[in-house]
């Protein structure tokens, strides 16, 4: 059974304290307040023992809440019955902090009489104790809900600030997108997706809204109903083709309530970079690689054979290529013979990596190991590692296409016309494998 609890602030003075048995005395406030709290050294251990008095602590933030006893109680049990008073103030008055406490004590009083009987724990439950504990809590709000409250009724924009000046308005907008995937040697998927972030770079002048729409499934179904002449046309269906979103996530200034309606991003930029949304696809998925390899196995010898394809338009270059094809730890010698870039052993790796700096699309490339192993008395059978590849190439993946970028600013007087804009788009490899 527990004697006393007590709440002190972080400077040891005491906030509530009631003591429910005649063994804990009023002193063993200062002794804790003495030995704990103003201690030299810190205190890492939540029970204390002082005068054959234990005091089982926890502290939040900046309050120090204790269960003062003398006798031998379980201690798992103290704790939880602490735990369950901190989250019972959290119900009935949200944050639990100094100026809270003193704003609730009464409240406090009345719940401790109804958790502790005799320093017995007795009702813990918030839905129990709200049915005859009926009073409200003083809730204190913070700094930053104040701040939040005052930019939702003054409607000022808290992530941007006001007075901003540039000579030339510009806006830049990068597709980066990430190609996940996981391919059989038989060139089936197994599983694939693309995650994908529209990061800008913002340098306008003023307050300005900005509008940004894109290829997405939904919007471009709801289009497709408006123009019904035109929606059986199978070259208009290639042209305006949409890519299915999953998930996606987007920067505060984005305002939802226009993009669940109109399917269009509106915005207020922040100055300078920021990242205006993440998305996630599964669905047509345009994977710029094929790669096809081939294994030989004769006594210690092995053939690996690798075959490289873009499958993307000839007017686009793949960069920063390259290709790790695992070898065994029974590696003595490789002999490599490739008809494009450069290929290299790494005896460290227990892989060959094969490096292309540039490669046009539509294009192909070959490489040849020829691998000569040690004998091993293992009879283990080389498990085959997938071959992964890195790589970037100037499109994006998924399919997804900015349809338009619009600029607007009434106050200052410029135009979208007058806003010189920037769009790139980047695919890189993520996770990209190949079983052997």
């Amino acid at each position: 059974m527990i004697g006393g609890l007590f709440i002190y602030n972080h400077k040891g003075e005491i906030l509530i304290s009631r003591i429910y048995r005649d063994d804990i005395a009023r002193n063993a406030v200062d002794a804790f307040r003495v030995n704990v709290i103003h201690a030299r050294s810190q205190i890492r251990s939540p029970v204390t023992n002082i005068a054959r008095t234990s005091f089982f602590h926890l502290k939040k933030a900046n309050i120090w809440i204790t269960a003062v006893t003398r006798q031998n109680v379980n201690a798992a049990m103290v704790f939880e019955m602490l735990h369950k008073t901190l989250a019972l103030m959290t119900s009935y008055f949200g944050k639990v902090s100094e100026e809270a406490i003193k704003n609730n004590f009464v409240l406090i009083y009345e719940l401790l009489d109804e958790i502790l009987d005799f320093g017995y724990p007795q009702k813990t439950d918030s839905g129990i104790l709200k049915t005859f504990i009926t009073q409200q809590g003083i809730k204190t709000t913070t700094v930053e809900e104040q701040t939040k409250i005052t930019n939702q009724v003054t409607g000022q924009i808290g992530w941007r600030r006001d007075g901003i000046k540039y000579r030339r308005n510009e806006l830049f907008l990068d597709v980066l997108e990430n190609v996940n995937l996981l391919m059989n040697a038989q060139g089936k998927v197994l599983s694939a997706h693309v995650s994908g972030r529209v990061v800008m770079r913002s340098y306008l002048s003023g307050m300005p809204e900005c509008k940004f729409g894109m290829n997405d499934k939904v919007m471009v179904d709801n289009k497709e109903k408006e123009s019904s002449g035109l929606k059986d046309d199978a070259a208009y269906k290639k042209r305006n083709q949409g890519i299915a979103i999953d998930d996606c996530t987007f920067h505060q200034c984005v305002k939802l309530s226009k993009f669940e309606t109109e399917r269009s991003i509106s915005f207020i930029p922040p100055d300078g970079e920021f990242e205006l949304m993440r998305y996630r696809t599964t669905k047509d998925i345009s994977f710029p690689f094929r790669i096809i390899p081939l294994v030989r196995e004769t006594g210690n010898k092995m053939e690996i054979k690798v075959v490289l394809k873009s499958n993307y338009r000839t007017a686009l270059l793949g960069q920063k290529i390259e290709v790790r094809i695992p070898t065994p730890s029974t590696t003595s010698g490789v002999n490599l013979m490739c008809n494009k870039g450069r290929s290299k052993y790494k005896s460290s790796d227990n892989a060959v990596v094969w490096r292309i700096k540039r490669m046009a699309g539509l294009k192909e490339a070959q490489l040849t190991a020829e691998i000569e192993l040690l004998p091993s008395t293992d009879n283990k059978k080389w498990q085959r590692p997938p071959i992964s590849m890195n790589f970037e190439v100037a499109y994006a993946p998924s399919g997804l296409t900015v349809r338009y970028l619009k600029v607007f600013e009434p106050k200052l007087g410029y135009s979208d016309k007058s806003t010189t804009k920037f769009i790139r788009y980047i695919g890189r490899a993520g996770l990209y494998e190949v079983r052997v």
